[in-house]
Formats: C-alpha cells, structure tokens, sequence
C-alpha cells in the first residue's frame, strides 16, 4: 500500500508549523489552558489556609447564641460535616465543584453561588471604573511628561505619580471619606445606592438595569457613590500607570519611523497619537492588566471601608466568621477574574501588535 502524498490535508494540518501546531502553541490556548489549573490551586491554598485559621464556623456561631450546650455544638458541627477528617472535608468540597456547587453559608443559610452572584457585578463595575479612570488619568499625564520631558512639568508629574502608587490602598480611602464626604460633605461615602431607591436588580450591573428598568433616576446616586471608592483604587494605580506611558513613549520617540513622519511634516499631536501611542501600548496594556488584577486584591480593602456589598465585602465577612465555602467560593472568584482579564489584556496585545502572534 502506497503512503499518501506529503501534501495531505492530515499530514499538513499535523506538521510543524502548521495550523494544529500553531494552535496548540497558541499563547491564547496556554491561557485558557491555565484557567483550571489556576482554579485548582487556588482551591487548594483557600481551604488550607481556611482551616487553618483558629476556631471554626462552629465556634464563631455558638459564641452569639447564649445558654448553648456542648451536645448542641456538636451536633452543629455534624450537621456542617466539620466532624469529619480535613482530606475527606476537602474530596466532599472538590466533588460539589465539579458538579456547580460552591457549597452554602453557614450564617446566611444561601447558597454560595447565589451570594456571589449578586456580588460580582458589584465588585467589577467597581474594578472597571478604577481602571478607566485609572488608564485615562496615567497615561495622559505619562504623555504630558514624555512630551515635557527634563522640564518642571515632567518632575512634577513623575514626583506625583511616586506619591500616588506609593501610598496604601486604606490610607487614600480614609483621606477621601475625611475630606470629601466629613469635611467637604460632597460625596456619600457608604454603600453602592441610597437604600430610598428601591432597587431591584436585573442583571446586577446599575447601569444596565437603569437601562432595561427604564430608570433613569438611578445613574445619578450610583455615580455619586461610586465615584470615591473608584477614585481610591485608580489613585493607587494611575501613578504607577503614569511611569509606564512616560519610559514608554520616551523609548518609541526615538524610533526611525517618528522621525520618519516628522520628515513627512506631521505635526507632534498626530505623531504622538498615530505612531507613539500605538507602539507603546503594549507595555501599557500588560500594566494595565495587571493593575486591574491588584484593583481585585485592593477591592476587599475599599470595599470594606465604604461597605460596597461586592465580592470583597463578602471575603472579609467569611474570614471574620469563618464561613469557609464563603471565604473559598470568594477567593476562587477573584483568583478566575484576574486570569480572564489578563487571557484578554493576551488578545488586545496580539491586535495590537501582529508580531507577538507569532512569538
């Protein structure tokens, strides 16, 4: 029997180089590839850590019930399945994940999806702002800087820019709540919407209920109380931002194409913006990424400071309590958040710049 012909289809889609082989290489796959492998460590370090913690939801729960009896606390303990080996514990925990089960608070008596599902959106609309504002603020001051570079104005701007990312996420919070919401009394600094709003959410994303609910009233005060903790998450982020656009524009300046097209008679705004920016986004773009994933970590901490019911909200509320399938279904989602955005940060960078699709 004679061997097929070197050209095929089988043969071509399987050599290297080709379609399948580039595919498997794919730097996009590898990500998607990551995103369980990522979940399942992080599972595991969760519910360590978890139980590792002293006492138990057990011990936090008969605490605020007066006149319990040592037969009742164990037989709370049954009925949470805490009487049983840790490895056994955390095969029951695995085996409900596969199946969609995140498991239900010891406190609320809700399940964990349920509880995370009404706090997601919360905690990325919260994500998403800082980082607009974030992105917007850093790199216009980062090409004001480029663009004024050794002048008064690039040294204020990289001085301001050090303070900013330099100063912790609880220390800007508490400053903005003195100044704008005590002082100033401008802005509310509590919670997500006034509770005289009567807001039943849709899809749980303000913006788009306001739309769907044709309730136009609710933009106004979910702005107000939004604007504060998303401006304590970009102030952090947009310094550090700022240094990045800065080095990076600094380095694209001095390319041959920019003086290529200041030879052609371009003007510097149509330099900058056609030629520079687009060259020098690559790096921006991985920061920003990146940024947004620290803005999920600096979440739980703004979060708490101005009680916005997201999913930072619920992490510290499982670790004060020790709801354990709380604290670990939280985690597990801020943990998947922070792959997905930078799978995407992937994609954008590849559109951006052909070269890396064939890194």
């Amino acid at each position: 029997m004679s061997a097929p012909p070197l050209d095929a289809p089988e043969l071509v889609s399987a050599r290297p180089g080709g379609p399948a082989a580039r595919w498997i290489s794919s730097p996009v796959l590898r990500r998607l590839l990551s995103v369980p492998v990522i979940g399942l460590v992080v599972t595991v370090v969760v519910f360590l850590v978890a139980h590792a913690l002293p006492g138990d939801p057990v011990d936090t729960l008969s605490g605020s019930i007066s006149g319990i009896t040592p037969e009742e606390i164990d037989q709370l303990r049954r009925d949470f399945g805490l009487d049983t080996s840790l490895p056994h514990q955390f095969v029951t925990y695995l085996g409900g994940l596969f199946t969609g089960d995140l498991g239900t608070s010891y406190y609320s008596g809700r399940t964990v999806s349920s509880l995370l599902a009404g706090a997601i959106p919360v905690t990325v609309e919260l994500a998403v702002a800082g980082v607009l504002v974030s992105v917007v603020v850093g790199v216009a001051t980062g090409m004001v800087a480029a663009r004024f570079h050794g002048t008064w104005i690039d040294a204020v701007l990289r001085t301001g820019s050090t303070i900013g990312f330099s100063l912790p996420w609880f220390v800007v919070a508490l400053s903005a709540i003195v100044v704008f919401g005590v002082e100033l009394q401008w802005l509310p600094t509590l919670g997500r919407l006034d509770n005289s709003a009567g807001y039943e959410p849709t899809t749980g994303f303000v913006l788009v209920d306001a739309v769907l609910q044709n309730r136009p009233d609710l933009i106004g005060p979910w702005l107000t109380h939004l604007v504060l903790p998303a401006g304590t998450l970009a102030a952090t982020s947009a310094g550090f931002l700022t240094r990045i656009t800065r080095a990076a524009f600094l380095d694209a300046r001095g390319e041959h194409y920019v003086r290529t097209a200041r030879m052609k008679g371009l003007d510097e705004r149509r330099i900058a913006v056609g030629h520079v920016l687009r060259n020098a986004s690559v790096p921006i773009l991985t920061v920003a990424g990146l940024q947004f994933g620290s803005l999920l970590g600096g979440a739980v901490i703004t979060e708490a400071v101005f009680s916005y019911p997201g999913v930072g909200s619920l992490l510290v509320e499982a670790v004060d309590r020790r709801d354990y399938f709380l604290l670990q279904g939280a985690a597990l989602v801020i943990a998947l958040l922070f792959t997905l955005v930078n799978a995407v940060v992937d994609l954008l960078m590849m559109v951006v710049d052909p070269r890396l699709r064939h890194a």
